[in-house]
């Protein structure tokens, strides 16, 4: 029996399923969001809630223990600078697991893991209105720069310049 015992064993030995969190923490922490199947999901939940109460702490002797788990100077960084200060006022819960449907291949049922601070780039969308109009301004500026080329390399052929001797005679 396996009463109150912690974790899932995801069918591995203890060695490559705590690498493979460890993978999959860093690259939540890199991405701020990531793909995964739904248990995995929600072990990593534990994980990285672990990992970000060490970021929060922010003293060197946290910054060395979650160096030693994620083994990525950048993300160690990351984590302390960016990521650990969104969540100062947030007592736990810092990732969510949105369940995505099922897998092709396999029928495994998929999940999105992200921080809870993790919000899209949104691109504004332009009207066509204005679309036409940037296109516009872009093609008629090309053409006057054209206009004004040829205007100035007009004027330096018609227009020979007078020796300075002639001015004199005058």
């Amino acid at each position: 029996m396996r009463h109150r015992v912690a974790g899932r064993k995801l069918s591995r030995h203890t060695q490559h399923r705590e690498l493979m969190f460890r993978n999959m923490l860093v690259s939540l922490l890199q991405y701020e969001r990531i793909r995964t199947t739904l248990a995995k999901g929600k072990e990593l939940r534990n994980w990285a809630d672990r990992i970000i109460t060490l970021g929060k702490k922010g003293t060197l002797h946290a910054r060395r223990q979650a160096f030693a788990l994620l083994r990525n100077e950048g993300v160690v960084k990351k984590l302390f600078d960016e990521i650990a200060p969104k969540f100062k006022d947030r007592e736990g819960g810092y990732t969510r697991v949105y369940k995505l449907g099922w897998r092709q291949g396999d029928g495994a049922p998929l999940s999105l893991v992200e921080l809870v601070t993790f919000s899209h780039p949104e691109e504004k969308k332009k009207s066509t209105i204005k679309k036409a109009k940037e296109a516009i301004g872009k093609v008629t500026s090309k053409k006057k720069a054209k206009k004004e080329e040829k205007e100035t390399s007009k004027e330096k052929k018609t227009k020979p310049e007078k020796k300075p001797s002639e001015e004199k005679s005058k």
